[in-house]
């Protein structure tokens, strides 16, 4: 006979609660506060080297002092003194400089055709690197990058100020439909987004129907364009194109209007441009400077593409889960060989692609940088960021440009020039202390010690130690996002309980047959 008060029930109730529990604890993060290091409410750097992000000359022997989340003094050290009870650091052999504002960001990764979420993991990879704010430019998850923005600046999570861009602007009917894409723009605007990213399918018309319906709302338009050149785009008033001139299809033999051509073939061509005679790309850079058109570089993802050694973060497996670095351990073999014809095609690109931004930059056009980790899954978040710099150094641009490409250029861009993207009094206290000179070597910018955010110091080994494994567990557990969505979860779990009780219970109290 069944016994009501036996420890079945109770038992299967603590299996639900245990299951709820694990789900639960599945989907939570880390936390902000693991992650301080430097706290007080007045900090003082002192003896360090100072790189401010205008581009000018690094300057040694300076004190910064933060206090209340801002810069309140920045000068040489014999003449800043810094209030008692400051919490002191030696910033002899380091340089401070800027946070980076990172202008080609995603918070996802490209593991597949498709992205993987991986908005936690990689806002801890930005803050670790040095990158303390973000535009998204693009999403696959526009809800879930609008909701660790939340988190982030609620002081729950680890991570940059984000800028959050609406899911990509794509052509979805066999004939332009403006009005469609005037809504999807004033929908995403209403949702939260902040900027708009314009893919490469998208037709003139529609093009123009973003940007105008953009700008009535005070937003901004980038893009990724194909069916559209670059000049086209300028005179419609585009605020920012990406990936510079290797996307560029007005100069393609064969370009028909509002047709996205080869890519392969595109690039295979611009192969062979001579940058500093093409009469076409000058006329394209003097116009892009005249409409006032920023231009977003990605040499990192670019690079990617060549085979060179130098592409591979040796950090960047290890934040891998699993599954995902099983899918990049069976496309790196691909991607390694400098000798195949697409790795050749690709490191001329990137040559070509220099010298263009290196011209643009020289016509005084707004250089933005980026890492855009997508691709075949060969770069991710921050690490990419720091490559970057390098690659523009690369380029021909001195170190101190370079950084002031990857910041002011950035929080100008953003409207953010007042409160970000320079080291000055009054200025938010985002900084980054690394270990060494970038102005001697760019690459000591991967030595980062700590990264300051609104004044409070983060730990960027303790950041990239939570994230190891984790990039690609949130494509698993996105539909489990912590309060709300576990709720279904657990009724689930609950319905499965019952339906297993009451099937043990109809056979506890079925009657026993006598043998006859």
């Amino acid at each position: 006979m069944f016994d009501r008060k036996s420890s079945v029930i109770p038992r299967s109730l603590r299996l639900s609660t245990l299951i709820t529990a694990l789900l639960a604890a599945g989907c939570r993060e880390p936390g902000a506060r693991a992650f301080v290091i430097v706290g007080a409410p007045v900090t003082a750097i002192v003896h360090v080297r100072v790189i401010d992000g205008t581009g000018i000359p690094a300057k040694d022997d300076q004190t910064v002092v933060l206090q209340d989340g801002r810069i309140r003094t920045v000068g040489y050290a014999s003449t800043v003194t810094p209030s008692a009870g400051a919490q002191i650091i030696d910033g002899r052999g380091r340089t401070v400089i800027p946070g980076l504002v990172g202008m080609h960001e995603h918070l996802f990764y490209q593991a597949e055709e498709s992205g993987v979420p991986a908005q936690a993991a990689f806002a801890r990879l930005y803050l670790a690197s040095g990158v303390t704010t973000i535009r998204t430019a693009g999403t696959v998850d526009f809800k879930g990058d609008l909701h660790i923005k939340q988190r982030i600046d609620s002081g729950d999570l680890p991570g940059p100020k984000v800028h959050v861009t609406g899911p990509y602007l794509n052509a979805r009917t066999a004939a332009p439909d403006p009005e469609a894409i005037a809504r999807e723009v004033e929908s995403q605007a209403d949702r939260g987004a902040t900027s708009f990213k314009a893919y490469m399918s998208l037709r003139a018309p529609e093009l123009k129907a973003a940007i105008e319906t953009a700008h009535a709302r005070g937003l901004r338009v980038t893009g990724h364009l194909c069916a559209v050149g670059f000049r086209e785009a300028a005179a419609m008033g585009i605020d920012n194109l990406e990936h510079g001139l290797a996307v560029d299809t007005e100069f393609y033999w064969d370009k028909q209007p509002d047709v996205c051509p080869n890519q392969g073939a595109t690039v295979d061509q611009l192969t062979r441009a001579d940058i500093a005679t093409d009469s076409g790309i000058h006329r394209t850079i003097a116009d892009l400077v005249r409409h006032g058109v920023a231009v977003t570089s990605t040499l990192a993802v670019y690079e990617s593409f060549t085979g060179d050694e130098s592409a591979f973060d040796p950090r960047m497996p290890g934040v891998l889960t699993s599954w995902v670095r099983k899918v990049y351990d069976a496309k790196r073999p691909d991607w390694i060989d400098r000798e195949t014809p697409r790795a050749r095609m690709w490191a001329a690109m990137r040559t070509k692609e220099m010298q263009f931004e290196r011209a643009f930059v020289a016509a005084a056009g707004q250089l933005l940088a980026g890492v855009d980790p997508t691709g075949w899954g060969g770069i991710v978040a921050g690490f990419g960021d720091q490559r970057e710099l390098e690659l523009l150094v690369e380029a021909g641009l001195t170190p101190e440009a370079a950084i002031q490409v990857a910041t002011s250029n950035g929080a100008d861009f953003l409207y953010e020039s007042d409160h970000i993207g320079t080291i000055a009094a009054t200025k938010q206290a985002d900084l980054v202390l690394v270990r060494g000179n970038p102005s001697a070597n760019i690459s000591d910018v991967r030595n980062v010690e700590i990264v300051f955010k609104d004044g409070v110091g983060y730990d960027p080994a303790a950041l990239i130690a939570a994230t190891e494994g984790t990039v690609g567990r949130d494509d698993v557990r996105h539909f489990l996002r912590w309060p709300l969505n576990i709720i279904p979860i657990t009724l689930i779990v609950v319905l499965l309980e019952r339906l297993v009780l009451r099937r043990f219970r109809r056979r506890a109290f079925k009657p026993a047959v006598s043998a006859p």
